[in-house]
């Protein structure tokens, strides 16, 4: 690669990580919304499953935020990268999204265990991949040497917006206009090109 070539990518680091942080942020949010509408027909909008959705998504998120720390503190930033790509490709194996076809919800009793396992095993891999991916991006491009990277704090700004514009795409844009099956499908998409 050329002097050139190599100085023209270095100068386009903010906007490939900005980039990365927007769609990862954006995916994040809307995969939210399209689980809790997957399970809706199974147990119903009740607080219990509700709250335990948020409750799930809450955990993966700290889950997520102490893998990143503790990984950014053990291992080197090409070990981390390497680590990071393994978990992003594993998680591809429950892609797209759906529920399994044979689980059924309890007849009596509390939900909440139901739902946690449900979403563990249809989403958890991949939720937590997304929850660690920004916390991860930003840590490297500050890493990077480029100037910006001694102000890395646009990046918040980029992932901030690709979650606001997440949560209004979903029963705007996406939810009146594709099937779930559909959604899924695109969904999985946008994951592969974030892997990308």
């Amino acid at each position: 690669m050329t002097l050139d070539m190599s100085q023209r990518l270095f100068s386009l680091l903010p906007a490939l990580f900005s980039l990365a942080l927007f769609l990862g942020a954006g995916l994040l949010f809307i995969v939210e919304l399209m689980i809790a509408k997957m399970i809706l027909p199974l147990l119903g909008g009740t607080p219990a499953v509700w709250n335990t959705c948020m409750m799930f998504f809450q955990a993966m998120l700290l889950v997520g935020y102490a893998y990143a720390h503790m990984v950014s503190r053990k291992a080197g930033v090409a070990r981390q990268i390497i680590l990071h790509l393994a978990v992003f490709l594993a998680a591809c194996i429950v892609l797209p999204i759906a529920l399994p076809r044979d689980w059924l919800p309890p007849v009596e009793g509390s939900p909440i265990g139901y739902i946690l396992l449900l979403l563990l095993v249809s989403l958890g891999l991949p939720f937590f991949v997304l929850s660690v991916n920004s916390v991860l991006l930003q840590r490297w491009f500050a890493d990077t040497g480029h100037p910006s990277a001694k102000d890395p704090y646009f990046l918040y700004s980029a992932s901030n917006l690709g979650s606001m514009l997440g949560l209004i795409s979903y029963p705007t844009l996406i939810e009146p206009y594709f099937r779930l099956a559909q959604q899924s499908r695109i969904w999985a998409l946008g994951y592969v090109i974030l892997l990308a």
